[in-house]
Order: C-alpha cells, then sequence, then structure tokens
C-alpha cells in the first residue's frame, strides 16, 4: 500500500468558448458555500441575468488568457503536480478540480482502488475560507475513503519564508512607493458569521513583512480583490486603493496576490489588464504584478514537505 497525495484547485472552463464558461460559471455560482442566498431567490437571478450577462464577457477574458495547452489554472496546476510527484517519488501525486473536471470524489476513489491506503487532500488555497474550502471537503468525504484533509498553510514558515523572498527579489528590482498584498476578497457576512479568513489574510501579510527586512513596512498595504455582487466584501477594494494610492502621489505599485498559488484569470487578466488600465488612467506610472508560485521548485518541495508531515502525524492517531 501507498501513500496518496490529492492537489486541489478551484478549477476553469474546459474551454474559453461561452457555453463552456457558462457551464462552469453556473456549476461555480450555484455552490452554497459560495453564494448563500436561498436557492429559490438566487436560481432565478443566476439563470435569468447573471450567466446570460456575465458568460459572454467572461469567456472574453478567458479567451486572452488562454494558454496553448489550455487553461493557465489548469496548466500550472498540472505542472506543480509533477513537481510534487518528482520530490515525491513514493507517493501517488494527483490532481483534481471543485468545479469541473478532474473531479475530486472520482479521483480519490481511483487512487484508493489503484492502493492508497490513506490519503492527504491538500487545498492550494493558503488561507481557509468556506468559499473555496468547504466545497472541497464535502466532495472529499463524499469519496468514503480514508483521508486527511489540509485545511491551510498560510502560517507555515517555509512557505512564509518563500514568499517573502520571492516579493523581497521583485521589490529590489525597481524603486515602488507600495508593495500590495492583495487576496480574493469574501463576503463580509462570512466574516461575521465566524469565517476566520480575514484573521489568516491579515496574519499572513504580518507574518511575510516581517520576514522582508528590506520593504519597509510602511510601505506595505493589505486590500481585496475579485469581489462579485451587490453585497459588502472585505474592503479595501484593489481597485479604489490604487485609485487612492495615485491620488497621495504614490505611482509605483508592486501587487502580491498571496491567497492565489497559481496564474489565473484574476492575476493576469483582473489585475494585469483591468486594474493596470484603471492605475494607468488615474495617473499611476509602474504597475507591476509579481507571478504566483506557479511551479515553483521551491513550493513543490515545500507541499512535498507539508504532506508528509501530516501524513506522519496521521499514522501516528491511527496507531
Amino acid at each position: 500500500m501507498k501513500s496518496g497525495l490529492l492537489l486541489v484547485n478551484l478549477g476553469s472552463p474546459a474551454s474559453p468558448q461561452t457555453p463552456d464558461v457558462k457551464r462552469y460559471l453556473k456549476e461555480f455560482l450555484s455552490d452554497q458555500s459560495v453564494i448563500e442566498m436561498p436557492k429559490v431567490l438566487w436560481q432565478p437571478l443566476l439563470r435569468g441575468i447573471i450567466l446570460p450577462m456575465r458568460s459572454w464577457r467572461s469567456a472574453t477574458f478567458y479567451r486572452d488568457t488562454w494558454l496553448p495547452a489550455g487553461s493557465p489554472l489548469i496548466v500550472y496546476s498540472q505542472q506543480l503536480t509533477t513537481k510534487v510527484q518528482a520530490a515525491l517519488p513514493d507517493w501517488d501525486v494527483r490532481l483534481a478540480m471543485t468545479y469541473g473536471q478532474p473531479d475530486i470524489a472520482a479521483t480519490l476513489q481511483a487512487m484508493h482502488a489503484d492502493g492508497c491506503e490513506h490519503i492527504t487532500v491538500l487545498p492550494l488555497f493558503p488561507q481557509y475560507t468556506q468559499s473555496t474550502h468547504q466545497s472541497i471537503i464535502n466532495q472529499a468525504e463524499a469519496a468514503a475513503v480514508p483521508m486527511t484533509i489540509i485545511k491551510h498553510f498560510y502560517d507555515e514558515t517555509d512557505y512564509q519564508q518563500l514568499l517573502a523572498h520571492k516579493i523581497t527579489t521583485a521589490y529590489q528590482k525597481h524603486t515602488y512607493d507600495a508593495v500590495i498584498f492583495s487576496y480574493h476578497s469574501i463576503p463580509t457576512a462570512m466574516v461575521h458569521h465566524g469565517d476566520p479568513y480575514l484573521d489568516e489574510c491579515r496574519a499572513t501579510t504580518a507574518a511575510v513583512a516581517a520576514r522582508m527586512p528590506a520593504v519597509p513596512s510602511d510601505k506595505i498595504i493589505t486590500a481585496y480583490q475579485s469581489k462579485f455582487g451587490p453585497m459588502p466584501w472585505l474592503k479595501p477594494y484593489l481597485k479604489n486603493k490604487l485609485m487612492q494610492l495615485v491620488e497621495l502621489g504614490k505611482r509605483n505599485v508592486l501587487i502580491v496576490t498571496p491567497s492565489f498559488v497559481c496564474d489565473c484569470l484574476e492575476t493576469l487578466e483582473e489585475d494585469n489588464v483591468q486594474n493596470y488600465q484603471t492605475f494607468k488612467a488615474s495617473g499611476g506610472d509602474r504597475f507591476d504584478v509579481m507571478p504566483c508560485l506557479n511551479a515553483d521548485e521551491r513550493f513543490a518541495e515545500f507541499l512535498a514537505s507539508l504532506a508528509t508531515r501530516w501524513q506522519e502525524a496521521a499514522a501516528v492517531v491511527q496507531n
């Protein structure tokens, strides 16, 4: 019997064409871990207004970022999986997606059938939030195979040090007025209901900043991006913060995205295109977005080490 590791990311449309994007958005936005509004109210709004209006527009964004090998999120996640497998040659390391393919439960069952006695499930989201993790947990538990789920890794020293090193390297290439830690936002209602995401984002910024002596602490700012819908989400919103910085005379910024492990629509299109255009139109000068960790060798080694430690701990508990 061997050990198994299942890496899980969000997912992506099968293609950048409108029908596939609509199918993906319907699955994603029908998840009540993401949208908590009662189905009887939300589904008519989703099917009648949001999907018809949003699908074609999102499809244009996906087409702009699509790689020859496919969706950037899928491509980079697959490359990362390959690197982690190389770091764990005696393990069975696979990739699944919360929405779309490969399916979480089916992949877990296949791994178990192929001889994985116990599987570690590792969501590729450093900070825990219901909107990303709960669906992963629900789907994984539905597979009914022995497993351990790692719910976050933002507080791991090696991860913090790796992120600090990459940010410091990027920061030293130019002169910046601000370094913005931009996290994916979530509805404030989730935080009020006990979701730890806000605290974990703040802790991530503080811990990484403490490991970057070359970056002045007064230049480090936390913001949130990718708001969806009319309800209040975590602030300050990145777009508003960018315009505010220009008004304050801070026209050279470096954006880092610690809640995103692999580059995706939010980093490649929303940040590098939409937020870039907002910043430049407001009078900003230098706007740089640091690439995500993607298939970084050291990040793959960190994930391998993390999974090994959790597997060893699970074995001790079982014995």
